[in-house]
């Protein structure tokens, strides 16, 4: 995945981060398991974009990031952990080195989880998902027997009765 300077500039001009975008500083390093909870998160919000070496807080500026300077590794590292593909990007800007995380969208119906607790974005971190949300991704993609259409399309074949 290769972006472009004009997708980055639209991306920093965002007037807010959201569950899909997440800039961090991160000028020297960047915590590994922040990382794995971020990417869980963001994967659950249906995928986004992570980006380290640029300030959080509008008007955001380039700062660059030295961290994780090995970024092959780095996406074998998240693979090995998480157990889905998170495409790692190294792009060189004037302003600095921007390391950007492109994180998939979790399939339908299905949570990723991280040490045991699924997660979801809220505000700038991380927090385990609600029981209401995870009842709702889980339904995903099942039938809703109670709408009319599904009620319409139900044969006479479809009903059980009980004795």
């Amino acid at each position: 995945m290769k972006t472009t300077l004009e997708e980055l500039n639209r991306w920093m001009s965002s007037p807010r981060e959201g569950e899909n975008l997440e800039f961090k500083e991160a000028k020297n390093q960047f915590d590994l398991t922040k990382l794995f909870r971020y990417c869980v998160a963001i994967a659950n919000e249906g995928g986004g974009k992570l980006i380290l070496g640029i300030t959080d807080k509008p008007p955001r500026k380039i700062v660059g990031s030295k961290a994780f300077q090995d970024i092959v590794d780095m996406q074998r590292r998240l693979l090995d952990k998480l157990r889905f593909r998170v495409e790692v990007e190294e792009l060189s800007h004037p302003g600095g080195r921007l390391v950007i995380f492109h994180i998939p969208s979790r399939p339908v119906g299905t949570a990723y989880q991280f040490e045991g607790a699924y997660l979801m974005r809220s505000t700038e971190d991380t927090v385990p998902m609600t029981e209401d949300r995870l009842r709702q991704i889980f339904n995903e993609g099942k039938p809703d027997w109670l709408s009319r259409s599904a009620r319409k399309n139900c044969s006479g074949d479809d009903i059980v009765q009980l004795a």
